[in-house]
């Protein structure tokens, strides 16, 4: 496999980080930064201590204190300022999300558009934090409700998307009037260099409170302590089930709120009346773009058994045509691995399928095995079942097809996973499509009818239920999560008459 130099890969990430404005300083430290690229390191950053953590929190609890009271559409014009500056640096930390996850630059390049465009949706909002008036039972009452600063918000973020979803919830949060401290995958270290340095310039040009935003690097000790300081409002957590178990009774302990954004094992049902080749098109970037490392990749594939032989050969023959490599090289779709770990857990997961019975129909194969790097061709496999393997989420691209004979079994079997992020559904039925999408269809916080699982826009609320963990995030009213509600009762009259007809004289 043709991969750069290692020397190479290390030049370009220091030059994307001096033009985004990091102060980078000498190379050093405790936390290694390392491309998958090539398996090899590309710099070491200082981690910070307990000490550094509880600074930061109080830094941002001091500058919440008066960015809150700083007009919301004041707050959106730092925003604004952050997405001219994204603009300004898309090529740079495109560069960077490729070198740190793996990613093609298309789809590095589409996560920093979806930083721009949360950007340009929350400039809106700053000026749609709306409340509602109600009907007051009283006369000469009004009764309405009014949204407020929270406080300080903690952002632990995963590798796989390194800046898009900090950046869904630190532009919501600002315009809400809070204030950040963020701590990103210890794997990413430098794409969040890079975005800390571009906030830190909004802010300064547009003369936002200092502290208003902190980076905070480490491994789970440092996100610990965000968990645990009750100086942390809201903590939204993005990673595993297991990470979500341990983070939100933790929260919850403390009365404080968590917005937990967890895995994702997610289905599509095929139906016999599937315009069979969009379908495969959906599906094949669903369950191989990322390398599978998409927390809404497509991971099981419910087709009606009529046409399951066919569609199953209309995905393995594009599965082969799939260029696996060097993400940097043109023509390239599938990049590798983030690291051995995820390497171990694919081919782990793919041996529990044939001991289950099932039987892969291509791929699931190391490419490039004489170098430090984990590059696997995208797996399909048939099962007979859903078994306990299928319904774990293996964190590669691996892709299970079930059959199903009705529609309430294609259902069932869409639900019976613990987890609850996307879905959807190939038909040209319109009955089928809305019955997936009602109340007793699929189960899941997304479900799209004729397109993939993946692929989200920053419109719409993202998340998941079950395992998933419930939380909303970018769109929508997923500013809510981010502020607190006050009912207000305002009496205008020189009467106090009591709610419910209570007498009290």
């Amino acid at each position: 496999m043709n991969l750069p130099a290692p020397e190479e890969l290390c030049r370009r990430a220091e030059e994307a980080l001096v033009r985004c404005g990091a102060d980078i300083g000498a190379a050093g430290g405790s936390l290694v930064a390392r491309t998958p690229v090539t398996g090899t390191d590309l710099r070491a950053v200082r981690a910070s201590s307990p000490d550094d953590v509880a600074e930061a929190i109080s830094a941002a609890h001091e500058a919440f204190l008066a960015w809150r009271s700083v007009p919301a559409p004041q707050r959106g014009a730092v925003v604004r300022r952050l997405g001219q500056l994204l603009t300004e640096h898309k090529h740079d930390l495109a560069e960077l999300v490729t070198l740190e996850a793996g990613k093609i630059p298309s789809e590095a390049r589409g996560e920093v558009q979806e930083m721009i465009d949360i950007c340009e949706f929350a400039v809106g909002l700053s000026r749609q934090l709306y409340g509602r008036t109600m009907a007051s039972e009283r006369p000469g009452h009004r009764l309405m409700e009014t949204w407020h600063p929270l406080g300080v918000v903690g952002v632990i973020s995963a590798f796989n998307f390194p800046v898009a979803v900090w950046s869904w919830n630190t532009a919501i949060a600002l315009v809400c009037g809070d204030t950040v401290v963020w701590k990103p995958s210890e794997k990413t270290p430098l794409t969040a260099i890079a975005c800390d340095a571009l906030l830190a310039q909004a802010a300064h040009d547009l003369g936002a409170p200092a502290g208003l935003h902190a980076l905070v690097q480490g491994s789970v000790e440092v996100g610990e302590q965000l968990v645990d300081d009750a100086r942390v409002a809201l903590l939204s957590a993005t990673g595993s089930v297991r990470m979500g178990r341990a983070v939100g009774p933790r929260v919850a302990a403390r009365f404080g709120k968590s917005l937990l954004e967890l895995g994702g094992n997610n289905g599509a049902v095929v139906a016999p009346s599937a315009d069979l080749d969009l379908a495969v098109r959906g599906i094949v970037f669903s369950a191989a773009g990322t390398a599978g490392q998409r927390c809404t990749s497509l991971r099981r594939l419910i087709v009606h058994s009529s046409i399951a032989d066919e569609v199953t050969h209309r995905i393995s023959s594009a599965y082969r045509t799939l260029k696996v490599g060097n993400p940097f090289d043109d023509g390239v779709l599938v990049g590798p691995l983030v690291d051995e770990q995820a390497f171990n857990a694919m081919r782990t997961a793919l041996d529990k399928a044939r001991a289950d019975g099932g039987t892969v129909v291509c791929g699931g194969e190391r490419r490039g095995a004489e170098n430090s790097a984990y590059y696997v061709s995208p797996a399909l496999v048939r099962m007979p079942a859903q078994t306990s393997v299928v319904q774990e989420e293996t964190f590669a691209p691996i892709l299970y097809v079930l059959t199903y004979d009705t529609f309430d079994q294609a259902i069932a079997m869409h639900n019976e996973v613990p987890q609850g992020l996307s879905s959807s559904i190939f038909t040209t039925d319109q009955r089928e499509a809305e019955r997936f999408l009602a109340a007793d269809g699929s189960d899941c916080g997304i479900a799209n009818v004729n397109i993939g699982t993946s692929g989200a826009e920053i419109g719409g609320a993202f998340g998941g239920e079950k395992d998933t963990g419930g939380g909303r995030e970018s769109g929508s009213d997923a500013w809510k999560a981010y502020m607190r509600r006050a009912t207000n009762t305002v009496n205008y009259s020189d009467q106090l008459p009591l709610a419910q007809g209570v007498e009290f004289t």
